[in-house]
């Protein structure tokens, strides 16, 4: 397979709005040790994606300034001491950057097969919102069957990716979301209730709907002073955790209910965690959730699919925030 020096990729030479993001030509990458080259396919647009445009997201040493933080595409060049992978196999990926181009690098141990029968496009929009999903209700909200999660931004991937975790595990999943549109499309992807959270006030509409007991687990995109409306909504011994905060990073905390209700609240950040953790994830995820989307169980969730030509509007509609599930690229 002939692989060419240069590539085509959006890599914006400075901060600014989705006018930025042009098509411009770089180098190919090559894979170092433990890393493969992939020709990529697709690539998925993400909230992180954004903010690194707008020049808001602290980017870790050595990661590319070509955006995009999950690829789907085939393997073109193996670097040193890759064992599982070859040349020709298709995959998904999590990356550090670089999405945004027709050639990307990604760890050996961060990639994963293709579902069967899912296409590229689909696959290019699993890998960062289940790895960062899985890794927080789960590893750090210690998620079980029978419990109550609350999800804010039930629409968005990583809303839609929460609820499909939260109905396989058997818990009851209340989202919250902008319209009684998003609201209808949460509850047709299987949350068992939706919350319009600018028509109701979702502390009363959870005491409602839990009876006044609280939900057990919250997931939490939005920061600021949702925080501690958020720890009126946990029932004793809940759980919260923070991947974002839309709304600011501070909150004015009330550390007596903290204390009262023994609630724990913790939170990550998925992109500098080291690559044996994400490969530990990865093989979670293909071991556990990969199956279900092979049996049908559990289907992708793409809106709508841009060139990566027209990377600005990709940015445009996830910024307009009417989208459900992934916004995708096409390479």
């Amino acid at each position: 397979m002939t692989i060419p020096q240069i590539m085509t990729a959006i890599d914006p030479a400075a901060p600014g709005g989705p006018e930025v993001l042009v098509p411009v030509t770089r180098p190919v990458p090559s894979p170092g040790p433990g890393e493969v080259l992939v020709k990529v396919a697709a690539a998925g647009v993400n909230r992180p994606d954004v903010l690194q445009r707008m020049g808001l997201y602290p980017m870790p040493p050595g990661t590319p300034s070509i955006p995009g933080l999950e690829i789907a595409g085939t393997i073109v060049a193996l670097g040193a001491d890759v064992t599982r992978w070859r040349v020709g196999d298709t995959v998904c990926a999590l990356v550090a950057g670089g999405g945004y181009a027709e050639y990307c690098t990604a760890p050996a141990g961060q990639c994963l097969a293709i579902p069967a029968g899912m296409t590229m496009v689909d696959a290019a929009g699993l890998p960062e919102t289940w790895f960062t999903v899985w890794s927080n209700v789960m590893d750090r909200g210690h998620a079980r069957p029978g419990e109550t999660l609350l999800v804010h931004g039930g629409t968005s991937g990583i809303g839609v990716t929460a609820i499909q975790l939260g109905t396989a595990l058997g818990m009851t999943v209340i989202i919250t979301a902008g319209s009684a549109d998003k609201c209808a499309a949460a509850l047709k992807l299987g949350a068992a209730h939706a919350i319009d959270y600018n028509a109701q006030d979702f502390v009363a509409e959870v005491a409602r709907i839990t009876d006044k007991r609280g939900v057990d687990l919250v997931l939490d995109m939005v920061g600021g002073d949702y925080v501690p409306r958020n720890i009126q909504c946990l029932a004793d011994d809940g759980r919260h955790v923070s991947i974002a905060f839309q709304r600011g990073p501070r909150a004015d905390l009330d550390l007596v209910a903290v204390m009262r209700k023994r609630l724990t609240l913790t939170g990550s950040m998925l992109r500098p965690r080291p690559i044996a953790f994400k490969t530990a994830i990865a093989e979670t995820l293909e071991g556990v959730i990969w199956p279900e989307f092979e049996a049908g169980r559990i289907a992708p969730v793409t809106d709508r699919v841009f060139p990566l030509t027209e990377a600005a509007e990709a940015h445009r509609r996830m910024e307009a925030g009417t989208h459900v599930g992934k916004i995708v690229l096409a390479v």
